[in-house]
């Protein structure tokens, strides 16, 4: 009989199936596409409606401002402040490392023209911030806090209440730490569409990224076009490559620490040789046993699999086409395989767990899920970011470039182009 945990299946039908989840549920779809046209045309009281049906009554002020978020940092306790200044400092500090120039200043090029670029921050970005089952304190510091190495001048937060209590201090004291100035307390696709759309209360922004549950994903989808948004992001994954040398248990907490989010993480073990993946199937049964959300890890790791390689090389290899959100090489030597990862939102080397990089090392964790991480990569500061080309005459006549741009202009039968180049050619 085959396993229920984490069941054996080959490379080609696990890629099917994460294309195919990623079309998403049609009652999602239509009930998101239904929110969201309430919110455009009735603003808040839509958003408040919305509200206390998912969340519960909640009777305080739909936004907070830095008054509010300076009060709750500063009823926090020390060590957590601490904390959140020292992750967001190495946010910051890891965005900053790879952001584009500033300014790209016009220079002259082959034909004597000026061209260049200038990269600016938005003027408003929006963050969502999840706290359906917990407060997601890390993921302020993981998007707004990118939004701040940025430069963004104006930041907005998005997180739902917890009933009549609010949004959690923990997630306020985090927007003063990031200097976020407002907090809209709201959750689902109705915050998603405030943020897009702007409402009495909200000021409309121009980006909106985090993570978020299937309505926030498809909210984002949405209104993707009105607003730049950072990823359509599903539920969360690892790969777990391992090989002989790696150890079982420690592999397998990795993976039941990706299979406790939710019912719908996707936890993948890829091993090399069937004896070692064995060993490590067995150390997640004995793990999870003990683990407060058992039922939900259990259900997770049904829809998880395990695919058996003949070699590191082709284990590796495997792993990058799933493209995943996450992906450990738990094997000898890891880093000389690391140009085989063909994809892959962030790479763990040496039996280093996701979970620091979803708290402490630096770069954001929010990551592209579903395969996605084949045509882009962690969350950073170009999220936050538009270029502006840059162009200028040149230090003489117009020339031969001149003379091509009158000739395709009358090519393709617009003649009021090629006559305001032509104009200039003769002057």
């Amino acid at each position: 009989m085959a396993d229920p945990l984490l069941p054996r299946l080959p490379a080609a039908e696990l890629v099917r199936r994460r294309r195919r989840s990623a079309l998403g549920d049609p009652g999602v779809r239509a009930a998101v596409a239904q929110i969201l046209a309430d919110v455009a045309e009735r603003g808040d009281e839509a958003v408040r409606a919305y509200g206390e049906q998912f969340d519960g009554p909640y009777a305080g002020p739909p936004v907070l401002g830095r008054d509010a978020l300076a009060a709750a940092r500063a009823q926090a306790p020390e060590t957590l402040v601490a904390d959140l200044r020292t992750v967001f400092d190495r946010v910051a500090a890891y965005a900053r490392r790879f952001a584009p120039p500033a300014d790209a200043s016009p220079r002259r090029d082959e034909a004597g023209y000026l061209t260049g670029e200038r990269v600016v921050p938005v003027a408003r970005a929006g963050a969502y911030v999840p706290a359906g089952t917990a407060p997601l304190v890390s993921s302020v510091l993981m998007t707004a806090g990118v939004a701040a190495a940025a430069g963004v001048p104006e930041i907005w937060v998005a997180s739902p209440p917890r009933g009549a209590d609010g949004v959690h201090p923990a997630i306020l004291a985090a927007c003063d730490v990031v200097g976020v100035a407002h907090v809209l307390v709201a959750g689902g696709a109705q915050a998603v569409g405030a943020l897009a759309f702007g409402t009495a209360s909200v000021h409309a922004v121009d980006v909106v990224a985090g993570p978020g549950n299937a309505y926030v994903a498809e909210a984002k989808r949405q209104v993707f076009g009105i607003v730049g948004v950072d990823a359509i992001a599903g539920p969360s994954e690892v790969v777990v490559v391992a090989d002989g040398t790696a150890d079982p248990a420690l592999a397998a907490a990795d993976l039941l620490a990706q299979a406790e989010h939710d019912r719908v993480a996707w936890p993948v073990l890829v091993s090399v040789g069937e004896a070692a993946g064995a060993r490590i199937v067995e150390a997640v049964r004995d793990q999870l046993r003990s683990l407060p959300r058992r039922e939900v890890a259990e259900a997770a790791l049904q829809t998880g699999a395990w695919v058996v390689a003949g070699s590191v090389m082709e284990a590796v290899e495997v792993a990058g086409s799933l493209a995943p959100e996450h992906l450990e090489l738990y094997i000898a030597e890891p880093q000389r395989h690391l140009d085989r990862v063909a994809a892959a939102g962030a790479v763990f080397l040496g039996g280093l767990p996701e979970t620091l990089g979803d708290y402490v090392v630096g770069p954001s964790h929010v990551l592209p899920t579903g395969g996605a991480a084949r045509f882009s990569g962690p969350l950073g500061v170009g999220a936050f970011q538009h270029r502006i080309g840059v162009i200028g005459p040149p230090s003489g006549p117009l020339g031969a470039l001149g003379e091509t741009a009158v000739r395709l202009a009358r090519l393709e039968g617009l003649e009021a182009h090629a006559r305001a180049v032509e104009m200039r050619l003769t002057r």
